[in-house]
């Protein structure tokens, strides 16, 4: 008897592969399109993009009917809302720049996958990340895929071993360019055209301040005239609201030093700003909570990895070490833009021994 596989379906063109490839594997297939948020309701002007819009799951829909197999949508948008959106207001009133996509994978899509999948009586859930899954001694971890340009394996540190050991990744060993050649092939020239989507799904406009003012009533009254100062202490001028800063941003600052001018920290309690130079975002260290564990079960001592601290980082060598539900990183070399908020993953080789969310507890070696 076939595998049954729950396909989650954004209508672009790597799921819709995806499905393809499964199809052909000879898998009973099962799609199913996750309405996440409704951009309208939020108040911009920007038009409904990517996996939420109507034509994405029109064109999910389409692909189900030519194979032949059940497709479903399901909406999310209250847990979506109530998760997501909340900690990524929070996130920024506590001074921090999150990561949705992370927190998004983790809590919401692969556990409403997971759901889906036992009341459809489907053994596997698959989508069209660009990853690959491996096991070892009994462990289910995410390694880096054959196309590194497109490497996904960042955003997915979150996932437990009970949703790796039944996620299926088709476009583990395939290019983008060779996706693109599957989806012409198979008589979906028009897809196989589509653009990239890389903005927030629920800022499609990539305006994320607009989106924290409708959101947050009164929010500009509560945060303007806030101070900027320097490394020292000094004040420089005052600024929009610390919310709208972000660690290393230079453009849009609004005041003029002669020199590079950068946010090299956001002090919330205080509504400050601080600028710096280039280097001033320079640190050999930081302290990462919230640690999700995949190639190993724990951190028992001091241990050697790359980190990434940013999607498509190159990496840093670096010394973990445990430390009372944390883990504090030594870089090998100094690493510039540690943001709070952001995620850190340590990687052995090409596989993710995890990851988790860096604290804006300083740490210095």
């Amino acid at each position: 008897m076939a595998k049954r596989v729950l396909v989650a379906m954004s209508g672009g063109i790597d799921s819709t592969v995806t499905a393809l490839l499964l199809a052909e594997q000879g898998y009973d297939i099962v799609g199913i399109t996750m309405k996440t948020w409704d951009y309208a309701t939020s108040g911009g002007a920007t038009k409904e993009t990517g996996c939420c819009s109507l034509d994405s799951i029109n064109d999910a829909r389409a692909l189900a009917v030519d194979l032949d197999f059940p497709h479903f949508v399901i909406d999310i948008r209250e847990e979506f809302g109530t998760y997501v959106i909340d900690n990524f207001k929070s996130e920024y009133l506590a001074g921090r720049t999150p990561n949705p996509c992370v927190l998004c994978n983790t809590h919401i899509k692969w556990e409403a996958l997971l759901r889906r999948a036992d009341a459809m009586n489907c053994d596997y859930i698959a989508t069209g990340h660009y990853a690959r899954i491996k096991s070892d001694a009994g462990r289910y971890f995410i390694s880096r895929p054959a196309d590194r340009r497109k490497d996904q394996s960042y955003v997915l540190w979150g996932l437990r071993q009970e949703l790796l050991a039944r996620t299926l990744f088709p476009l583990a060993d395939l290019t983008k360019e060779q996706v693109r050649a599957i989806a012409a092939d198979k008589g979906y020239t028009e897809l196989s055209k589509k653009g990239e989507s890389y903005e927030i799904c629920f800022v499609p406009d990539n305006d994320y301040r607009g989106f924290l003012k409708r959101q947050i009533p009164g929010l500009e009254a509560r945060v303007s005239g806030g101070q900027f100062v320097d490394t020292e202490g000094r004040v420089l001028g005052t600024h929009a609201g610390y919310p709208f800063y972000t660690i290393g941003q230079r453009k849009g600052l609004g005041i003029a030093l002669g020199v590079p001018a950068y946010v090299v920290d956001i002090i919330p309690e205080t509504n400050t700003v601080v600028i710096g130079r280039q280097e001033d975002l320079i640190r050999n260290g930081m302290r990462v909570r919230d640690v999700n564990w995949q190639k190993i079960p724990y951190l028992g001592e001091e241990t050697e990895a790359t980190t990434m601290i940013r999607y498509q980082d190159k990496g840093t060598l670096s010394i973990l070490r445990p430390r009372d539900n944390a883990v504090d990183v030594e870089f090998l070399a100094n690493v510039k833009g540690v943001a709070p908020g952001q995620s850190a993953v340590f990687y052995d080789g090409d596989d993710v021994l995890g990851g988790g969310i860096i604290s804006r507890e300083k740490v210095q070696w």
